[in-house]
């Protein structure tokens, strides 16, 4: 009955850091680019009362064998990269990608992060950036003269400008992508950095190689939804109660035999 409080214990403890990871998708679901994670358990350790082959007194041996689990405890949570729904915006500088691929920003420590928010503007010297200012890499830098900015689904960036008709390309958007992107670190505003598990970035161009293509005046927003979230808090919750009956269970068991008598 001991080991029934702590077996029940570690339950709630799993679930209730479930119901975490639930209300953080459900914050998200109107956030551009964001992905939805999932919480994974494991098993804990088990104590073998009887092992599983074992020959008795009388020479038998034990078809079966008795073991005793100790809990769950959350292990992982996994982001699921599928694609979100589109939002049409008609902003020029509003980018989506169809496909694998991350947009790769210049962070303030030097170094490069990596995002699925396409939602992009141009700072004061006509530089793209994103909402944090942040600079889109490779740099573009758009002209002040430009009157209209076309991005082809390659990357390839052109612009207009008043008396000429012929658009002129001033550059091009590389995206990367890796091998495992579950394996890639959140640091927040929409950002995440590789880590040993991701694997090294590989850069190419959009639509070429299996990264995916460019589409302007698109966003791609949070693949949450919002129903099957509503779902899963629901078992948690249910699961979490269930495990709260089970330590109510084992105190009333214990009581029981505290209260035993000659």
């Amino acid at each position: 009955m001991i080991r029934a409080l702590w077996t029940a214990s570690s339950g709630m403890n799993a679930q209730q850091t479930n119901i975490d990871i639930i209300s953080n998708n459900l914050a998200n679901v109107n956030t551009a680019g964001f992905k939805k994670a999932r919480a994974q358990f494991q098993d804990l350790l088990y104590q073998t009362l009887r092992a599983a082959g074992s020959v008795t007194a009388q020479g038998n041996m034990n078809p079966t064998g008795l073991q005793v689990g100790h809990g769950a405890r959350l292990i992982s949570t996994s982001k699921s990269y599928a694609q979100g729904d589109l939002v049409q915006t008609g902003n020029a500088l509003d980018l989506m990608i169809e496909g694998d691929g991350f947009f790769q920003l210049l962070l303030p420590d030097g170094t490069i992060g990596y995002t699925r928010d396409g939602n992009f503007k141009l700072d004061g010297e006509g530089r793209v950036v994103n909402n944090e200012g942040y600079l889109l890499q490779p740099e573009i830098w758009v002209p002040d003269n430009a009157t209209d900015i076309i991005i082809g689904s390659d990357g390839t960036i052109s612009i207009k400008i008043a008396g000429d008709e012929n658009p002129q390309e001033i550059g091009m958007i590389e995206i990367a992508r890796f091998l495992n992107p579950e394996g890639l670190v959140n640091i927040g505003r929409n950002i995440v950095k590789p880590s040993n598990a991701s694997g090294d970035a590989q850069y190419g161009t959009p639509g070429l190689d299996g990264f995916g293509l460019l589409t302007q005046g698109f966003l791609e927003m949070s693949n949450v939804k919002v129903v099957e979230e509503m779902v899963n808090m629901i078992v948690a919750q249910r699961a979490y109660e269930i495990n709260s009956k089970a330590i109510q269970a084992a105190d009333e068991m214990l009581q029981t035999a505290n209260n035993l008598r000659r």
